[in-house]
């Protein structure tokens, strides 16, 4: 008798392990936070999108307004094109500006809105025209070797 009450006490507590590890892979992976509120989608275009992802999230001040809903490939104009599920409850300016920025070094990739001053709002179906794509720290370093190294040519010349 003594020995199943051990062993009913140890099953449950095992599995209450997996039940807090399962909570914690939900919290960690922003499975469980589905948005069950309306939402509305703009359409955002970018000449590079770096690492931005499916479901990235949209913010505003640091705050939560929204998730990459799609990423596309405009073939006619050679750009990507994100679609942002905005929440209902969070109005932009039309002249509202979007960039894609990185949290810290190698941080996640989000979207990164800058509210305008204009009267009208944004809508469903409407498009972001002001953007700014993400910083590409290859391209960057790419850039300041070059430049370095034609300063260095130059001072040859001169002497």
């Amino acid at each position: 008798m003594e020995k199943s009450k051990y062993d009913f006490w140890v099953g449950l507590f095992i599995i209450g392990g997996f039940l807090a590890l399962a909570f914690l892979a939900l919290q960690v992976g922003d499975l469980n936070s589905e948005r069950t509120r309306a939402t509305y989608n703009v359409e955002a275009r970018f000449e590079n999108i770096g690492g931005l992802k499916f479901k990235a999230p949209v913010k505003s001040a640091g705050v939560l307004v929204g998730r990459v809903t799609d990423i596309r490939f405009d073939n006619q104009k050679f750009q990507a094109v994100a679609t942002l599920a905005l929440d209902a409850g969070y109005k932009f300016p039309k002249d509202t500006s979007a960039s894609i920025l990185t949290s810290g070094l190698l941080g996640e990739v989000y979207v990164g809105l800058d509210a305008g001053g204009d009267d009208k709002m944004l809508g469903a179906g409407d498009k972001i025209t002001l953007t700014q794509s993400a910083v590409v720290l290859e391209r960057l370093i790419g850039q300041m070797m070059f430049s370095k190294a034609s300063e260095g040519a130059g001072d040859k010349d001169k002497k």
